[in-house]
């Protein structure tokens, strides 16, 4: 039987530190400073205790042969994050792959860069920036340095984005760590920014879940970033993080006894039951540990902590002798870190009301262990997890003496379970796979894994550190398709890792895939000035939405890519970011979740805006001994600048421009000037079409 649960204590409350909105992620351009860093390898501290599990020579739930192929072919196969991609890439090893996925957007974030991509793999930033790039112009170490242990969340119930790392100000503290809520879907927009100060205590490891009342994350306590002191569980104001508010986190701290706790991460459009508590886990020996984590923003002190309650499972031992590093490779002496004195990111959590078989909820999640001597994936899904959690399956994937670690795994709308991760063996190099199952198949059985992409080469050069996490992740659009992404390499070497973002689906899902859309219409030009070019289209089928692609032709030819994205009931676009005079093509996109479909492209000449009208009454308004301010009044909207022009003498005409001001300017204080001089001063307004009359002149002494 479980054991009984004890609550926490009483909850420690964190204010945010500093908080508020950043400009447009897609504005932000940080150069790539990269050059003269040298390769660190980022390391989650180690614990100081006994490996956890217990020493098997059989491991009882052994997987050891696979039915047929998994029935889920990768549908999109593409390059994420790494050498050759990065454009701020300095060599941090290991990478924390992880991404989250929206309804048409993909956010991969690694330890130096995060990056927005579409669906097709398309970088939608331009190429990746560095992650503390959310954080510029915020000040304080969640700006100025970037210290990595990411995660990038979506939340589908707001249809926000929500990203934390951590931000380490000195080698002793304090420690931060940094939390961005987008204020919109667009990922590439506005973020509403936090920095919690964790003092003297080292936050190492963090890990966050999205849950209806709060964002959750999971902690590993360091004092000073030496002596370890517990975990850390703690949840952030999830409403008022939406609205850019002052939002406290609520924070429960357990003994030494316990680590790397993972919260629950909601998976689907069904909420968790009303009033239902965030659950976080971790495992000890032949058991996993459940913890309930109840917040009350309104009056901290209700908040509660209550756990563990210990859920016996089939005995394992943690690979690697608990955690070190024994995953062999291709052509190298050097193994690699297996990291299983710990479970693998996500807690994936998902609710199921209406199951003819019966409502339930379930926990899905995996560490790695040994099995039948080499390192296999155990994997669970716990169900009744607010009631007496039971085991409802388990078991570990092992089909041959081939290691598989580092894994993550997750549930779609049917219950069909996806489980990827790394492999190797001294005669391969590191690569990614994948597996699965659909209700159908016999409990604690996966299907014969598929490949995602094979290894190029093997890490050498001393460095063992791997991984650290991947993510599988569900996608909203339909809840039914998986994206996976971790880390292999191209070729042989140290700190040279890749890494590939790959997404597949359960035919039993959702039903088969629907018929590829028919292309819109050509789009038509219903109104075209020099800041505006709308657009409409006639419809396609069998579009979930269309992509609005647009490139501006500079005479050699262009390639017209995503600038915004509507509805499938959507036919018309006003495009407000054109600036005359310039020539654009634009060709709409229709997609569903099996393909897209391109309407021929339209060229659209953009006039140049019409002049602006002269300014009037250029006057004098100041004069000292060596300056003058002239004034003038602005008689257009037009204007971009005003241009001033000066000359040197009471009756001079060779006048030559002197400098530009902006649109909204109507002053100019021309200093630096010489003593008991007359100078004369034209002012006229300019804009991409053209310039206006010159208004004045005006002359001024100076004394």
């Amino acid at each position: 039987m479980p054991a009984a649960a004890q609550s926490a204590g009483q909850p420690e409350v964190r204010p945010p530190a500093h908080y508020d909105v950043s400009p447009p992620l897609g504005d932000i351009n940080v150069d790539d400073n990269s050059d003269g860093k040298k390769p660190k390898k980022e390391r989650p501290l180690r614990l100081p205790r006994a490996p956890k599990g217990s020493p098997h020579a059989t491991d009882p739930v052994a997987q050891t042969s696979a039915g047929p192929l998994v029935s889920a072919g990768t549908s999109k196969n593409f390059e994420g994050v790494g050498e050759g991609l990065a454009k701020y890439y300095v060599g941090e090893a290991p990478p924390d792959t992880n991404m989250a996925v929206g309804p048409n957007h993909i956010v991969q974030w690694v330890n130096s860069s995060i990056a927005v991509f579409d669906k097709n793999g398309n970088l939608r930033t331009g190429y990746p920036k560095p992650g503390n790039a959310l954080w510029s112009g915020f000040g304080g170490p969640c700006e100025t340095t970037n210290d990595g242990d990411p995660v990038a969340q979506y939340d589908a119930a707001a249809d926000r984005w929500v990203m934390s790392q951590l931000g380490n100000a000195f080698t002793n503290g304090p420690y931060y760590y940094c939390i961005a809520v987008s204020t919109s879907p667009d990922p590439t927009g506005t973020y509403n920014r936090y920095a919690y100060n964790f003092g003297s205590y080292l936050n190492d490891y963090p890990k966050m879940g999205m849950w209806s009342d709060a964002y959750y994350s999971s902690h590993n306590r360091f004092y000073l970033g030496i002596s370890f002191a517990g975990a850390e569980a703690c949840a952030f104001d999830r409403t008022k993080m939406l609205a850019g508010q002052a939002a406290i986190g609520v924070c429960f701290i357990t003994s030494a006894s316990y680590d790397s706790l993972l919260p629950s991460d909601l998976d689907g459009a069904t909420l968790p039951p009303a009033g239902s508590p965030n659950f976080f886990m971790d495992f000890g020996s032949d058991a996993l540990r459940l913890w309930k984590f109840h917040v009350d923003f309104g009056n901290t002190a209700n908040s509660t902590f209550t756990g563990p309650t210990s859920i016996p499972v089939a005995a394992f031992s943690a690979a690697c002798s608990g955690g070190g590093s024994c995953i062999p490779q291709l052509g190298t002496g050097q193994k690699l870190d297996s990291l299983a004195d710990r479970l693998m990111y996500r807690l994936a959590y998902r609710n199921f009301p209406s199951d003819p078989n019966g409502a339930h909820e379930s926990l899905v999640v995996n560490h790695s262990v040994t099995s039948n001597g080499v390192s296999g994936v155990r994997w669970y899904e716990i169900r009744n997890p607010n009631g007496a959690p039971t085991v409802f399956q388990q078991s570990t994937f092992q089909p041959d003496q081939t290691y598989r670690w580092m894994g993550s795994a997750a549930m779609d709308q049917a219950g069909d379970i996806a489980l990827g991760y790394s492999v190797s063996s001294s005669s391969i190099n590191p690569g990614i796979r994948y597996t699965g199952r659909v209700p159908s198949d016999p409990l604690g059985t996966m299907q014969a894994e598929a490949t995602i992409i094979d290894g190029g080469g093997s890490q050498n050069g001393g460095l063992d550190r791997w991984g650290d996490y991947s993510a599988m992740r569900i996608d909203p659009s339909d809840d039914c398709t998986f994206w996976y992404t971790t880390e292999y390499l191209a070729a042989d070497g140290s700190f040279n890792w890749h890494t590939r973002i790959a997404s597949f689906k359960f035919d039993t899902c959702g039903g088969p895939p629907p018929p590829p859309p028919t292309a819109p219409g050509q789009p038509t030009v219903t109104k075209n000035v020099y800041n505006e070019v709308d657009l409409s289209w006639t419809p396609s089928t069998n579009q979930s939405g269309y992509n609005v692609m647009r490139c501006t032709n500079s005479g050699s030819g262009c390639t017209p890519t995503t600038i915004a994205t509507v509805g499938a009931s959507v036919t018309t676009y006003n495009d407000t970011t054109v600036s005359g005079p310039a020539n654009y093509i634009y060709q709409i996109q229709a997609y569903n979740s099996a393909d897209t479909a391109n309407s021929l492209t339209t060229t659209v000449s953009v006039p140049a805006p019409p002049l602006p009208a002269a300014p009037s009454n250029l006057v004098v308004s100041a004069v000292s001994k060596n300056s003058i301010t002239i004034g003038w009044t602005d008689n257009s909207n037009n204007e971009t600048n005003f241009d001033i022009e000066r000359c040197t003498g009471g009756a001079c005409t060779n006048f030559v421009p002197l400098t530009s001001v902006g649109a909204n300017v109507t002053t100019y204080k021309n200093t630096g000037l010489a003593r008991r001089t007359t100078y004369r001063y034209w002012v006229k307004a300019r804009n991409g079409g053209g310039s206006s009359g010159y208004a004045g002149p005006v002359s001024g002494t100076t004394r």
